[in-house]
This record gives C-alpha cells, structure tokens and sequence, in this order.
C-alpha cells in the first residue's frame, strides 16, 4: 500500500495517521457540537430565558477563533503541527474549565470568556482538514478533507448525546455538560501525540512569498472563501438559533440535541463520499449541489414549525454545508506555495469565523425580537451571493488552477 488513502492488506503511514486525526477531530468535533447544543439553554439558567444575550457566549466563542486563526496557523507553521494542535487541545482544556466554573458560580460573563478561550481549541481543530492534506500524496487530498470532515459523524453523536444526558448529573445545571469538554480536549491531546506529521522543511518557513493581498485576489481564493462563509455563515445563524426557536414555537427543549444530531449527521455523512464526487464531477459542481441544497432546507423550515420542519430542515442544511464546505477547502488548497499556507489557511479562517460570530451573535437577538420565519427569509440572499460567486468562477475557466473543474 502506497502513502495514499487507498485499502491495502496493511495500513500504510499515511493511513494510520490520518485515521488519528480523525478521531482527534471527532472528539474536538464533539466539544464544538455540544456547545452550540447547550450553551444557549445554559445562559438561561444564569440569565433568564427573556434575555436577548443568551447566544453571546457561542458568538464569543467565534470571535475567539476568528482572533485565534492567524496565531494558531502560523505557530503550526514554524514550530511544526504537534506544537501548535498540543497548545490548542491544552487551551481547550482551559476553556472548558472556565466554562464550568462559570455555571457553578452562575457568571454569565465568565460563560463568555470561557467561550472566547475556546475558540482558540476551535481554530486548531478547523486546521486539521488542512493538516489531513500533508499526511496524503497529492491525488487524495480531496479524500482526506472529505475523511477528517466526516468524523463529525461521531460527534453529531457523541455531542448531543452529552448535551442531552449530562445537564442534570451534578446539583448545579449543566456543570456537568461542560466538565465534559475537559474530558473530550484532554483525550484528543493523548491522540495527537501519536499522530506521525511531517517535519516542518525550510521551504515552508522562508520559501518564496507574495504578498497576502495577491493571495487573497486570487478568483479561485475569492470564490472559496465567499462560498465558505456563506456555507458557515447561514448555519451558523439558522443552527445557533434552533433550540431558541423550537422553545419558542411551543415544542419541548429536550428536542433541540436531537434536531442538533440530525443537523450534524447531515454535515458529516455526506463528507465520507463528498470527495469521491469532487473527483468525478469536479469542485465547482459539487459546490453548486451545495447551494441548491440551502436552498431546499430553507424552503422546509418556512413551510412549518412542526417538529418535523426542524429536523428535516436542518439536516439539508448540514448536507448543503457539507457540499459546500468541503468544495471550498478544496478550491483553497490549490491557491498558495508551501511557504504561504500559514497566512492563506488563516485569512481564510479568519473570515469565515468573522462571519459566523457576526451570525451567531444576531441569531439570538432577531430570533428574539422577529422569530424563526425571518431568519430564514434572511438567510435567501446570502445563498443568492454563493451561487453567483461559484457561477462567475465557472464562467472564468482560465482563472482556476490546473484539474480544477
């Protein structure tokens, strides 16, 4: 078996080691998971359900990552993967202590800084997809995105499962739910230990560079981190406002982890194939299943507030965002030297978590003030820009780098 993802008698390096980053990233997954399952309710038991701020720690969780890309990439560039993702599982260990200590205090402002602190956990793990690609050959880069995203799928299990069993296990509510956390980022620390990454060479250090803004300038970099943001963008701002909603439409709170399940396994699943797709009908088409497929969730939660309209519309949402997302880590890929991955991964990170803690912050405060229904309607234009943008690329073929369809 050669250094491909490819089935063999034995598992090859390759394999192994991205078998590894899989699980670190299911269980990393899984923290992410059960905070947008269970922080919202959470803040109510410290603030009230009337108040309008419920969603902030979830938004200071994305600004946390948005502040955190540029760091975290870059220290994995120059001191090599198992520094910079150490440091992210032990600051993840770190925020989900703050955020138990929050609850059993009852600090609504320490709820908020241990999200910030975790979004630093979060932007090392969204860097895992990127790592996936140094572990492969070329040919199955797209495959190993594909394979590190799916392992959401044990997180849309693992993560709602916590969020569903653990609030009332401690006399303080949810103190248990965010010991959790702990307990997930120190695991995946003991795993990324024995994760095999390639040493860092001097060419990706002081190789040739251009300037960030060329690389941003890019058609095919510019389209990928607009299809990104939307894709993040929307379900954000749809998925952090869910368990808010389903209370507020009259259904039981103990419905939102499962509609959250449905939601990630629709993220995940489709990544165990999405890159076999890619392969075959090229990014771009895929991308463009994507939006189609934005387009269909929110068209089922504006037909009804059953619950039913939640749980089938949020899981089209996590397949959309799966076509989406993993198409656009692909096209991204493909736009800078090995020297310049550190500030084009992160660039791209950092808008793309811009704009889900912009999503999510607003989430909380329009599903309080103009409901469920005009959260979606919202949502329309911006899938509008990620059609266009993909259409445009597609109708430049000269602008995309060679095997890019």
């Amino acid at each position: 078996m050669t250094e491909t993802l490819s089935a063999g008698a034995a598992p090859s390096r390759a394999v192994r080691n991205v078998l590894l980053l899989v699980i670190c990233q299911a269980l990393a997954q899984s923290g992410n998971v059960l905070v947008i399952a269970a922080t919202a309710l959470a803040a109510t038991t410290i603030t009230g359900k009337d108040f309008y701020w419920t969603t902030l720690p979830v938004t200071m969780q994305h600004l946390g990552v948005m502040l955190s890309v540029f760091p975290a990439a870059l220290m994995g560039q120059r001191f090599g993967r198992p520094m910079g993702f150490g440091v992210g599982a032990l600051v993840g260990m770190l925020g989900g202590g703050l955020c138990s200590l929050s609850i059993y205090i009852a600090n609504f402002p320490m709820l908020c800084a241990g999200g910030l602190v975790m979004g630093y956990a979060v932007a090392n793990m969204q860097l895992y997809r990127f790592a996936a690609t140094e572990l492969v050959a070329p040919a199955d880069r797209a495959k190993a995105i594909s394979y590190v995203t799916a392992s959401g799928v044990a997180a849309a299990i693992l993560g709602p499962a916590i969020a569903r069993l653990t609030p009332d296990l401690l006399p303080h509510q949810f103190l248990a739910t965010y010991m959790a956390l702990i307990v997930l980022h120190a695991v995946a620390f003991a795993a990324l230990r024995l994760i095999q990454f390639p040493p860092v060479k001097v060419e990706q250090v002081s190789g040739p560079q251009r300037p960030l803004s060329e690389i941003a300038l890019q058609p095919t970099y510019l389209v990928a981190v607009t299809a990104a943001m939307v894709a993040f963008g929307v379900m954000s701002f749809l998925m952090t406002a869910t368990p808010l909603a389903i209370v507020a439409c009259g259904l039981d709170a103990k419905l939102a982890p499962v509609t959250i399940f449905w939601h990630v396994m629709g993220m995940f699943v489709p990544a165990f194939f999405t890159g076999h797709l890619i392969g075959r009908f090229g990014v771009t088409k895929v991308m463009l299943a994507g939006t189609a497929l934005l387009a269909v969730s929110l068209a089922i939660s504006l037909a009804g507030i059953d619950i039913w309209n939640f749980h089938i519309g949020s899981t089209v949402l996590g397949v959309g965002w799966a076509f989406m997302f993993v198409g656009a880590t692909t096209l991204v890929t493909t736009t800078y030297r090995p020297a310049e991955k550190g500030k084009a991964q992160a660039l791209n990170d950092f808008l793309v978590f811009g704009t889900t803690a912009a999503a999510s912050l607003m989430a909380g405060i329009l599903q309080q003030a103009w409901g469920w229904s005009a959260l979606n309607y919202l949502a329309v234009p911006l899938v509008g820009v990620a059609l266009a943008a993909i259409l445009w690329l597609r109708l430049r073929p000269a602008a995309m780098p060679a095997g890019i369809r």
